[in-house]
C-alpha cells in the first residue's frame, strides 16, 4: 500500500483514539521503525511471532499495540491478532476463592495470580497452529462489572496469525531473590500483608506458570516509564478526568455508569490502589531496561523516545 493510504489509516486512528495531531511524528519515529523491527523478525521464520508490550500503567501499551496492528494488517501484510494480559485475568469468583483461600489481597485484579496463565498460552497456540478458514476466540474481561465476559460474545480471530502482540503491565516480569520480599515496600505490604504471605504467592506465580508463557515471547518491547511516581501522577490524573467526564455527562449517562459499578476513586483511594503493583513495577523499571529487545523511553507527558534495539 502507498505512503497516502498509510497516512489515511494512521489519521484515522489519531482521531479515534482522541490524540494530539502530533501523534503522527510518534508514529513515523518510533511505531514504523518497530514495525519494520516485527516484519523482519517475521521473516525469519516460518512460524508465527510473539511481540510481548511491557509497560507500566500510563505508558500507553494499548495506543501503542493498536497502531501496530493496524499497520501491520494493512499495510505490510502480516495478519496480527492481539491479547491483553487484561483479558486473561481470573473470573471474580475465582479471585474470590483465592482470597478466601490465600491472601485477602487477590481479590484486587491486576498482579502476578489472578491471570488465567494456561488460557493465555492456549489462545496463542490456537493462533500459531490456526488454518485459514478456522476461527479463535480472544478473551475478553469487562472492568466494568470486574469479571470476564461470557465465551459467546469474545472477539474472533480469523484465520492463522503471523504475529500475535501480547502486552501487560507485568509481561516479562520477573520473580525477585526471596530475601528482597522480607521487608515490605509500602504501607499496603506493611499493613494489610505483613507476614508476606501475598508477595511471595506473587513471587511464586511469576517463578512457575508465568515465566512458562513469558517464554512464548520472541521480542520483548518496554516502554519504560520514568518513575514509579510518575505512574501514580499518571494514575490520579487518570481517576480526575474521568469524574470530570461523568460530573459533565448528561444524567442518563451517570445513572448508567452508576448502575454498572462505576466509581471514582480518591486520590488516597489511588495511592493504595498502585501499591499492589508497585513491588513488581519498581523491579522491571530496574532490572528490564537491560534486557529488553526494544527500549522506547515514555516521558512524563506520555510521548515516547525513539526505539532502542538491543542488538544480538
Amino acid at each position: 500500500m502507498s505512503e497516502r493510504e498509510l497516512k489515511k489509516t494512521v489519521d484515522a486512528l489519531i482521531k479515534q483514539e482522541a490524540l494530539p495531531n502530533s501523534y503522527a511524528r510518534t508514529v513515523e519515529q518510533t511505531i514504523l521503525p518497530l514495525v519494520d523491527h516485527i516484519v523482519a523478525l517475521r521473516r525469519r521464520t516460518e512460524d508465527a511471532i510473539v511481540v510481548g508490550i511491557h509497560g507500566a500503567q500510563g505508558t500507553g501499551k494499548s495506543t501503542l499495540t493498536l497502531f501496530l496492528r493496524e499497520i501491520l494488517c494493512k499495510h505490510r501484510f502480516c495478519p496480527t491478532a492481539n491479547l491483553s494480559l487484561d483479558d486473561i485475568y481470573l473470573t471474580r469468583a475465582e479471585r474470590r476463592e483465592l482470597a478466601d483461600t490465600v491472601h485477602p489481597l487477590f481479590i484486587t485484579r491486576g498482579v502476578p495470580g489472578t491471570h488465567d496463565v494456561e488460557l493465555g498460552r492456549q489462545v496463542i497456540e490456537q493462533l500459531r497452529s490456526a488454518g485459514a478458514n478456522d476461527q479463535t476466540p480472544i478473551p475478553a474481561f469487562d472492568k466494568s462489572i470486574d469479571d470476564r465476559v461470557p465465551r459467546e460474545d469474545w472477539p474472533v480471530f480469523r484465520g492463522r496469525a503471523s504475529v500475535i502482540l501480547l502486552e501487560g503491565w507485568c509481561l516479562g516480569a520477573r520473580p525477585e531473590p526471596e530475601d528482597a520480599l522480607d521487608r515490605p515496600i509500602n504501607r499496603l505490604e506493611a499493613d494489610e500483608d505483613a507476614r508476606g504471605v501475598w508477595r511471595h504467592y506473587v513471587n511464586d506465580c511469576l517463578e512457575g506458570r508465568y515465566r512458562q508463557l513469558f517464554e512464548e515471547i520472541d521480542s520483548l518491547v518496554m516502554l519504560k516509564a520514568p518513575s514509579m511516581e510518575s505512574v501514580q501522577e499518571w494514575r490520579t490524573l487518570q481517576e480526575h478526568k474521568l469524574a470530570e467526564r461523568i460530573q459533565s455527562a448528561p444524567k442518563q449517562s451517570v445513572a448508567r455508569s452508576v448502575a454498572q459499578g462505576l466509581c471514582i476513586m480518591s486520590d488516597e483511594e489511588v495511592r493504595r490502589f498502585i501499591m499492589h503493583y508497585e513491588r513488581v513495577t519498581r523491579s522491571c523499571l530496574q532490572e528490564m531496561p537491560e534486557r529488553a529487545d526494544v527500549l522506547i523511553e515514555v516521558a512524563k507527558d506520555h510521548s515516547l523516545g525513539l526505539p532502542r534495539f538491543r542488538l544480538t
